[in-house]
């Protein structure tokens, strides 16, 4: 693969995002420009309402922009597709199927018409085993817990071996004692697949913990890139490691002071 394709493997060009509404229209996003390169990790940051779920969106392909265009492995972003896969904070497995059979229906779509039964069983293995829940393969969601439940949408996705995970807040509902658990899972899952990861987050620790860069978005409407900062910390990361370590204190302040003062949300008026 040629440096100028890896250095921009995901490329947001001029673009912006109006919704049509009953009052007229809604601008979520204006003049978004941004390049991911292949292996890197990107969190999306940002107040509620500053398009940081759109702009995943866009990359997934579940929407088209108003204007601008989006290209991926130098093809342009025309619609969703197993290249891109996506993890919600709502998990989105189907109740009445197993563990293993959730994965198992990402796996027979893309990879059905040409391999064997066996593969497709052994590549539903090897995903779930990826996250560990092996052991949990015969379990159905509502026999598991929301941790595992996040980690079989996880193991979903990249069961399809994309080239781009993109993530929503996906650990957004779990108690922190879970999150933090599941954030170096993911730490390691990224080490040892080597993927791309767009991800949108509101916690700031999350963000700098697993980020080499972190978008920081204005407030909407018509948000944008307001800055993004390089993180810079080497990998792999150990969250007790860095607690007290000045790069990441200095990154987290970055970030904070970007949100909470050049981004202060407007104070709610008394009723």
């Amino acid at each position: 693969m040629n440096e100028n394709l890896t250095s921009r493997y995901i490329q947001v060009q001029g673009v912006g995002q109006t919704f049509k509404t009953a009052n007229g229209s809604f601008v979520a996003l204006e003049d978004i420009h941004l390049t991911v390169a292949k292996g890197e990790f990107v969190a999306l940051i940002g107040h509620s309402g500053c398009g940081k779920s759109t702009l995943l969106n866009l990359i997934a392909g579940l929407t088209r922009p108003t204007r601008g265009s989006l290209i991926c492995a130098n093809r342009e972003i025309a619609g969703p597709g197993p290249q891109r896969a996506v993890v919600f904070q709502n998990h989105s497995l189907l109740p009445w199927l197993t563990c293993f059979e959730n994965v198992h229906l990402a796996v027979e779509r893309v990879f059905g018409a040409a391999e064997t039964r066996a593969q497709l069983k052994a590549r539903t293995e090897a995903a779930l085993d990826l996250v560990g829940l092996g052991h949990a393969a015969a379990r159905r969601p509502g026999e598991i817990s929301g941790g595992m439940k996040q980690r079989v949408g996880i193991a979903r996705a990249l069961s399809m071996q994309p080239q781009v995970l993109l993530m929503d807040e996906p650990f957004g509902a779990l108690d922190a004692l879970t999150r933090a658990r599941l954030q170096d899972e993911l730490l390691q899952i990224v080490a040892a697949t080597r993927s791309t990861v767009v991800m949108v987050t509101h916690d700031v620790d999350e963000a700098v913990l697993l980020a080499d860069r972190i978008v920081m978005m204005t407030n909407g409407p018509a948000a944008t890139i307001g800055e993004i900062l390089s993180v810079g910390l080497p990998r792999p990361r150990s969250r007790v490691a860095l607690a007290e370590d000045a790069r990441y204190l200095h990154c987290r302040k970055a970030v904070i002071d970007f949100l909470y003062t050049r981004q202060a949300p407007a104070p709610k008026l008394a009723a």
